[in-house]
């Protein structure tokens, strides 16, 4: 965890949602925001916002925005903060059912190692899946309520 997020009970729109924060260039990161809009079909789960976005601005402190990585951050409905596998692991956990399990299972490997295989793939991510120029995936207009810049 990185920190706590400021502003959030001014937000309306926030509310007891879940926020993914992703990197808009990437391919990977798209792919992601598409598998947790899957999972998440009634859309109370998660909003989804890009890294390069002004949500990020708003929600969180200068000095927590600089610790970030530019590739998946989750900022939890009570405003904690989490970064790398812990976003992942995250999210999972809020999908409920398998995912949950899955997401459980994960944490058996040690944070350092899965932070390890998380930055690997970080790094190399670009080159393995490809990149985008847009920041926000193209998305049906019944799931645009869903993405806040």
């Amino acid at each position: 965890m990185v920190g706590r997020a400021v502003g959030s009970a001014g937000e309306p729109f926030v509310g007891e949602r879940n926020i993914i924060f992703y990197d808009g260039e990437c391919a990977l990161c798209h792919g992601f925001v598409r598998f947790l809009l899957l999972c998440d079909r009634d859309g109370k789960r998660f909003l989804f916002s890009p890294l390069q976005g002004h949500l990020i601005t708003k929600l969180l402190e200068p000095a927590v925005r600089e610790k970030l990585p530019d590739t998946l951050v989750l900022r939890t409905a009570d405003g904690r903060v989490r970064i790398r596998s812990e976003a992942v692991l995250g999210a999972l956990d809020r999908l409920g059912g398998i995912w949950r399990a899955v997401g459980i299972l994960g944490r058996i490997v040690p944070r350092r190692i899965r932070d390890a295989v998380y930055a690997w793939v970080a790094r190399t991510r670009r080159k393995m899946f490809g990149g985008t120029h847009y920041q926000c995936p193209l998305v049906p207009a019944e799931l645009r309520d869903r993405f806040v810049d």
